[in-house]
């Protein structure tokens, strides 16, 4: 399943797009950026945008494996 559209987010998935949204909102709020929804992105530093999006790579990376291998872990 190849992705051309490079710089593209487009979700593959639509229905997910709210369990994506509201993951995104637990994330950030777990890192001390209240109301992540309402705040202008651009006028955060880089790195706490990143967080955010690293920290849901890996909650997403963790879910996956967990399916694949039909165990729990702890984070």
């Amino acid at each position: 399943m190849a992705n051309n559209n490079t710089g593209s987010n487009k979700i593959l998935v639509p229905e997910a797009r709210q369990a994506l949204d509201q993951m995104k909102l637990e994330i950030a709020s777990e890192l001390g950026l209240s109301n992540y929804n309402s705040i202008d992105k651009g006028n955060l530093p880089s790195r706490q945008n990143g967080y955010v999006g690293g920290y849901m790579t890996k909650r997403l990376v963790q879910m996956a494996q967990q399916s694949m291998g039909g165990g729990t872990t702890t984070r």
